[in-house]
């Protein structure tokens, strides 16, 4: 394994957690053919093969096994590595690499480029994804610092809130709930639902709420974009639970409306997540210090006035 590249290593190690090629490659923004090259290369390096391609299913070989384990070790140390230079080097010399959940989509960049005005050397590897995903990729150390609204349970989390996060209903605004007053669970839960895949925060809530309503679900589209999602519920399909960031202009432009139902809005937090024990780069300390003192303001900021009611405490 003489000539074995560091990316060769991580396009493997990415690809053998997922057990996909295309999974991998969405992950490292390749392509499927690219990462099939980079896993053919280590392959013949290694002079055997480290996956079992049976069907379309992948599966590690005995080899393959192996490898991940030392793979993975080569590329925590280089990471630490990575991360005592940067400490070294401080805060305006630092990587910020963090997650958060695509809700964050709609003011996470604002709160980040705040940040870097401050710190302008700062360079920031951002990755947006589900729940789930991000909790996976804290487990392997692929982030230093997490931002979600439902925190892993667990010792080996420490998780610190910094703002609040309503979860609504939304629907077309022709739509005979939108003029409703306080629509009952049993009644919303009838509707057509336009819903995130599993493992989101959104469609968490929306289980948890059908559950209390005992009803079961009537999906009518599941899609794992909130922008798909607004497209099809302005479209008339049905109605969606969404987190309040992600409307402002829709609600702002008459796209969507906000429904009045039983309980809602459901009050979530953002927080802040990392390992327990795990050093962070001075420069994901001083983001997660910054979001922690400032982040809630920042938010409210972005508020639209016809919003602002969701906020209220």
């Amino acid at each position: 394994m003489r000539h074995a590249t560091l990316r060769q290593l991580k396009v493997f190690t990415t690809a053998a957690t997922h057990l996909s090629f295309t999974r991998a490659a969405a992950e490292l923004h390749l392509t499927p053919p690219a990462v099939s090259i980079q896993i053919a290369q280590l392959e013949r390096e290694a002079g055997q093969p480290l996956f079992d391609r049976i069907g379309r299913r992948l599966h590690l070989t005995q080899a393959g096994a192996s490898l991940l384990r030392s793979a993975t070790a080569v590329l925590a140390q280089l990471h630490a590595a990575g991360e005592e230079l940067a400490a070294l080097r401080g805060v305006e010399g630092g990587v910020l690499n963090v997650g958060v959940i695509s809700a964050g989509d709609y003011f996470f960049p604002t709160l980040l480029a705040q940040f870097c005005a401050r710190h302008s050397a700062v360079q920031v590897a951002l990755g947006v994804c589900n729940r789930d995903e991000l909790i996976r990729r804290l487990d392997h150390n692929l982030v230093d610092l997490a931002v979600m609204s439902e925190p892993p349970e667990g010792p080996e989390f420490a998780a610190a809130a910094f703002a609040a996060h309503p979860i609504v209903v939304i629907a077309a605004p022709e739509h005979p709930l939108a003029r409703a007053r306080r629509v009952p669970l049993a009644t919303m839960a009838r509707e057509p639902l336009i819903a995130r895949e599993p493992g989101s925060l959104t469609r968490e809530v929306m289980d948890q709420t059908l559950r209390r309503a005992r009803h079961k679900a009537a999906i009518a589209i599941e899609a794992p974009s909130n922008e798909t999602i607004k497209q099809a519920v302005a479209a008339g399909f049905g109605i969606a639970f969404m987190s309040a960031h992600a409307i402002a202009l829709e609600v702002e432009s008459k796209r969507l409306a906000v429904l009045d139902v039983a309980d809602f809005p459901v009050r979530r937090r953002w927080y802040t997540v990392h390992r327990r024990g795990k050093h962070l780069p001075p420069v994901a300390q001083a983001f997660a210090d910054f979001l922690g003192a400032e982040g809630e303001t920042a938010i409210r900021r972005l508020v639209p006035p016809k919003l602002r009611a969701l906020w209220a405490d």
